[in-house]
């Protein structure tokens, strides 16, 4: 059964070898979803809970509102996301000019796991009724970055500086409007 403790003791020990390592943790842990949900607890809310933050690794539990979409955005680091519940649509983009063009998408559901490297822009998708659960692990501090992290706006595609309280406003604004529709 999943241990949130031991994931992320294991985490930390395998971050210097790299995505690879975490990856296969990761992986593991996702391929058991009800130890995953038992152990973090059935969702109330949408939004992103830090379950381990330092300087080199950051542990982050997303439940997606239902239906609920994320603005291109880039990280800075590498991450691993695998999801435990539901599903999450990634559309991957790339720099072009002074802009940003989709290069290719990704469908995750449950028990599948994907690598992002550092250079990474995606933006995320809940295409469902229903929240999706996720575990993200990340190669460094995603709330301060050592190096300034962008998002850009859904329709014109403008680069923004990151801003995680406008991210988390998301999620609370996206399961309201699912709760407004009488879901």
């Amino acid at each position: 059964m999943f241990d949130k403790e031991r994931f992320i003791a294991d985490c930390l020990a395998a971050v210097a070898d790299g995505e690879d390592a975490i990856r296969e943790l990761v992986a593991a842990a996702v391929a058991d979803p009800a130890g995953v949900m038992a152990a973090l607890g059935e969702p109330a809310h949408a939004g992103l809970t830090p379950l381990h933050r330092s300087p080199e690794l950051t542990v982050i539990n997303f439940v997606w509102a239902p239906c609920m979409s994320l603005m291109p955005h880039n990280h800075r680091m590498f991450s691993v996301v695998g999801i435990y519940a539901g599903r999450e649509d990634n559309v991957f983009w790339r720099r072009s000019g002074s802009a940003i063009e989709a290069t290719g998408a990704r469908s995750l559901g449950r028990g599948d796991v994907a690598t992002l490297d550092r250079d990474a822009i995606h933006s995320v998708l809940n295409p469902i009724g229903k929240q999706t659960c996720a575990i993200h692990v990340y190669g460094g501090d995603f709330f301060a970055p050592p190096q300034p992290r962008s998002q850009w706006d859904h329709e014109t595609l403008a680069e923004q500086p990151w801003d995680v309280e406008r991210v988390k406003a998301l999620f609370r604004e996206a399961e309201a409007r699912f709760a407004a529709a009488g879901h």
